[in-house]
């Protein structure tokens, strides 16, 4: 589990809005790596201030491990940062996948996991933070006890076991 602190470090040490959001995502919703790296555009919904995992097919191998679709909803810093990322960094790509490289060969093809493991040894260098994208999802569920949410509630938030 991440201290509050540490999960701040990580993403201050994010020197990029796409990387940013990745992590804020996994914090905010405690949803699987793989969850994340399957989102779509259609998957945000600002006005309901929710998001969608929805179970599919994805050419980065990402899935949703359990195969059983879920909402979650998520903060208004969280959407203004994905407008943000959406504004500064994504422009007019031509992907329906949120998480997409942008920099490196292919452009515009859904994130995979190497890239992302890639970026985690990357930020423990810069943080001097031991962790992996899993340990958002602890980290998540703890912060929604400590916040009272009941504990079927959070079951319900991060879905079923695999």
């Amino acid at each position: 589990m991440l201290t509050a602190a540490e999960v701040q470090t990580i993403l201050d040490a994010c020197t990029r809005l796409r990387d940013r959001l990745l992590f804020a995502v996994l914090y905010d919703t405690g949803m699987r790596i793989g969850e994340a790296l399957g989102l779509r555009h259609e998957d945000l919904a600002a006005a309901e201030r929710e998001v969608s995992i929805t179970a599919r097919v994805n050419d980065n191998g990402a899935r949703v491990k359990t195969g059983r679709s879920r909402t979650i909803p998520v903060g208004t810093d969280l959407l203004r940062l994905y407008a943000d990322y959406l504004h500064a960094e994504y422009g007019d790509l031509d992907s329906d996948h949120v998480f997409v490289n942008l920099w490196g060969d292919p452009i515009g093809h859904a994130l995979s996991y190497r890239a992302v493991y890639d970026l985690v040894l990357r930020l423990r260098k810069r943080t001097g933070i031991d962790f992996d994208p899993h340990w958002f999802r602890h980290t998540a569920a703890t912060r929604m006890l400590r916040d009272a949410v009941p504990l079927e509630v959070v079951s319900k938030l991060l879905g079923p076991p695999r």
